[in-house]
């Protein structure tokens, strides 16, 4: 049994501008496209239903390069603080929201950004003190690199004043040596150990909330790292399996394998890209350093604005090259955090001391913070940097203050990334950004900070097909799926993301106003506004 798409623009991505007027899907695969009327004469045995794109716009499934899956539904299921513009405005929701709760429970809130707010000091334990003493409180920066708690909290941890930092981590003190409450880096696991686990029940609707936000975003996949957060390997994993495969919420999660699970992952027999069509192993996934946002991703020289620091290494170079090591042993490639250009650095020492050897390409997660030398010396590597144009439309205009204006020349410089050869996969790091790719490519494209409206380095601008290649045929290669995704395609997957206009031919600033219409996985909507046609017989 065989469908129809047609009565619109299809565009194949095979080449820049090149369309079709129709496809014929069966089962879950693309098996022919032309013209309507030769498919429907060569395969009226097969065309058992129409779907009428009614002029809208159907290019390849939109796939997140990036994301932590789980963790976007936490974050739907949680205080959301990302889009406060002010600390007293954050610490008037906290309390707000503690009055929901009963006493002692923690109030766990998302998405605190500083650089938003007039007065960007950051929030410390005597600010949330004072207006939530009777609850721990612990409230996640924006990057996740950052937490902040509140005295209940370190009371419920057992931390001291007198404890010192951990290897890769910060516990911040100020100038008498008593705790802020702020734990940067490894440092936030003392803290995040303390937190009572989620059940089993709200992970999986976190999950299945992260899932239904990702088809209204016209996401047919994902690239995700979860495995380590919660309960461990095994648990997360079948998590997975009980809510895209038994209760039939499908959707193409391809799982990074953080380090600290690789043990138990070998113990499973599990093998990098074994799986199913729905959920596969990717590579495994290992960080360098932090974020900008907290002055922990890692410089090769001081922060502009507060020169004690260049940053934090999670691994010294050595420890680095281990991990990468073990990864090699079973024939993995590896995705490494790696935000600043030290940590970049480092990265591409460990890679190059310890080669890939079979089937992929190492990914380095970020790459925001490069010089010349360092881009002149990954474009030969069998490399894909999985980039984040959203974080541009953020970060701008504080960044410039954080790094200093004369060392900005080849940051965020996607175009020249491009114009390299080098392949770029697009993601949002949700729940770090907005999830919509369709905002992911305004920003490649615009390059407009969400704070000034102004455009920011433009000489890196993206076409809009480059953009779009970042979350359709990137997405597909850094997954080893070029073969069978990311284009429309003969034998490639039915997976669709239609929208409601033509985005090749709107303006820059009109792409963040397009809506999607319709997400197609496997050839059958999981998401749709559109009414479809099912008449076999219907003239065309």
């Amino acid at each position: 049994m065989g469908t129809l798409w047609y009565g619109g623009l299809i565009y194949t991505l095979q080449a820049e501008g090149h369309m079709v007027e129709a496809i014929l899907t069966e089962n879950d695969r693309i098996v022919a496209m032309g013209d309507v009327e030769r498919l429907q004469q060569d395969f009226s045995h097969m065309i058992h239903h129409t779907f009428h794109l009614h002029g809208r716009t159907l290019l390849p499934g939109f796939v997140d390069s990036h994301i932590h899956l789980i963790g976007h539904g936490e974050k739907l299921m949680r205080l959301d603080l990302s889009t406060y513009t002010s600390k007293a405005a954050v610490l008037e929701a906290i309390k707000g929201y503690a009055s929901s709760l009963n006493e002692g429970e923690w109030l766990i809130g998302e998405g605190w950004n500083e650089n938003l707010w007039e007065d960007a000091k950051t929030i410390v334990r005597n600010d949330l003190d004072a207006v939530v003493p009777h609850h721990p409180v612990l409230l996640k920066r924006i990057c996740r690199h950052v937490v902040v708690v509140n005295s209940f909290a370190l009371k419920e941890a057992a931390i001291q004043d007198e404890m010192d930092s951990p290897q890769g981590g910060v516990m911040d003190k100020d100038e008498h040596g008593r705790l802020t409450g702020v734990f940067k880096e490894k440092a936030q696991d003392i803290m995040l150990d303390a937190v009572p686990k989620a059940s089993e029940k709200q992970l999986k609707k976190a999950l299945r909330m992260a899932i239904k936000d990702a088809y209204e975003k016209g996401l047919t996949g994902v690239h995700t790292e979860d495995l380590s957060y919660y309960n461990g390997f095994e648990n997360t994993y079948q998590l997975f399996k009980e809510v895209i495969e038994k209760e039939e919420h499908y959707f193409r999660a391809h799982l990074l394998v953080h380090y600290s699970v690789l043990e138990d992952f070998k113990r499973s027999g599990g093998q990098f890209l074994q799986g199913n069509q729905w959920i596969e192993f990717g590579a495994m996934k290992i960080f360098a350093d932090g974020s900008l946002g907290g002055r922990t991703a890692l410089l090769s020289h001081p922060y502009a604005d507060d020169p004690t620091t260049s940053g934090v290494a999670i691994f010294t170079q050595e420890e680095l090259n281990k991990l990468v090591a073990k990864a090699r042993e079973i024939r993995m490639p590896v995705a490494i955090h790696a935000i600043g250009d030290k940590a970049f650095d480092m990265v591409v020492q460990a890679i190059e001391a310890h080669p890939l050897v079979g089937k992929g390409k190492d990914r380095i997660i970020h790459a925001q913070i490069l010089r010349k030398e360092l881009i002149d010396r990954v474009k030969d590597l069998p490399l894909i940097l999985d980039i984040q144009p959203s974080f541009l439309a953020s970060d701008f205009p504080w960044v410039i203050d954080r790094i200093g204006e004369d060392q900005l020349d080849d940051c965020y410089a996607w175009k020249t990334l491009l114009s390299e050869h080098i392949t770029c996969a697009g993601g949002s790091d949700a729940p770090i950004e907005e999830i919509s790719p369709l905002l992911g490519i305004h920003a490649a494209v615009a390059r407009v900070s969400q704070q000034t409206q102004e455009v920011y380095q433009p000489e890196e601008a993206l076409s809009t097909y480059e953009a779009v290649c970042l979350y359709t045929k990137g997405s597909a290669s850094a997954a080893c799926h070029e073969a069978d995704r990311g284009m429309i395609k003969e034998g490639f997957l039915a997976d669709f993301t239609i929208l409601d206009q033509d985005i090749f031919h709107c303006t820059p600033h009109e792409i963040r106003h397009i809506n999607v219409e319709s997400t197609v996985i496997g050839g059958k909507p999981v998401y749709t506004k559109i009414v479809e046609d099912t008449s076999p017989t219907q003239a065309i």
